[in-house]
């Protein structure tokens, strides 16, 4: 799989240094000369020095290759404009775009790009977990983070201590994913019995955590 990354500040840095160790055919573009040459130094891959919204610097890059275009820039509109040429002028299935302003993910998703990354809203959703109840915590978000994955701690009050899986009745958009009982796995089934200091993992919505802390 060959995959492109434009932008080498932080994320495409790390980024890049993790494909590359990985073995995966991954090109970086950067237009400062200066954290190119910087780039060089630390990571022995293929690193391009242009801009990343000009067409004959991706076909440099080989895009007619690539599966996957991820555009990380600090800068929103570019990022766009760099999907949007992957997307229309080399025909690419997926790209992902880095967003700092998490009012524009509806934009990007109405004009076309396949994912979005914003650091700003994972870190206001980690602060604002730390502030819920404990007893419910959000563990991992997913699909840019539309599914969230609870854990729940069965406490000698909670609602779900010594019933059945198979007696729960949970949102239809709620899976249980395990149980962790002390240091061991338990993969769910209906006949387990879940019981008190049990941790419950649940894969579910955003929609659905409000209720599953009303229902626990």
């Amino acid at each position: 799989m060959k995959a492109i990354i434009v932008g080498g500040g932080k994320v495409g840095y790390y980024l890049f240094k993790t494909l590359n160790k990985k073995h995966y055919d991954v090109v970086l573009i950067e237009q400062d000369k200066c954290l190119c040459e910087k780039l060089a130094d630390e990571i022995d891959g293929n690193i391009i020095c242009g801009d990343g919204s000009d067409i004959e610097v991706l076909k440099d890059a080989e895009i007619e290759q690539a599966e996957v275009v991820a555009a990380v820039t600090g800068k929103d509109e570019e990022n766009l404009v760099i999907c949007q040429m992957a997307k229309m002028d080399f025909n690419i299935n997926k790209t992902i775009a880095r967003i700092n302003n998490p009012k524009n993910r509806k934009i990007f998703k109405t004009l076309g790009v396949d994912k979005t990354v914003c650091s700003t809203e994972v870190i206001a959703n980690l602060i604002e977990n730390e502030f819920e109840n404990d007893k419910v915590k959000v563990v991992q978000t997913l699909d840019r983070g539309e599914m969230i994955i609870i854990e729940v701690d069965i406490s000698s009050k909670c609602k779900w201590r010594d019933k059945l899986i198979s007696e729960l009745e949970l949102p239809r958009e709620c899976v249980i994913v395990s149980i962790l009982r002390k240091e061991k796995v338990v993969f769910p089934r209906g006949y387990e019995k879940i019981k008190e200091d049990d941790k419950v993992l649940l894969i579910t919505n955003k929609e659905n955590k409000s209720k599953m802390e009303k229902y626990i």
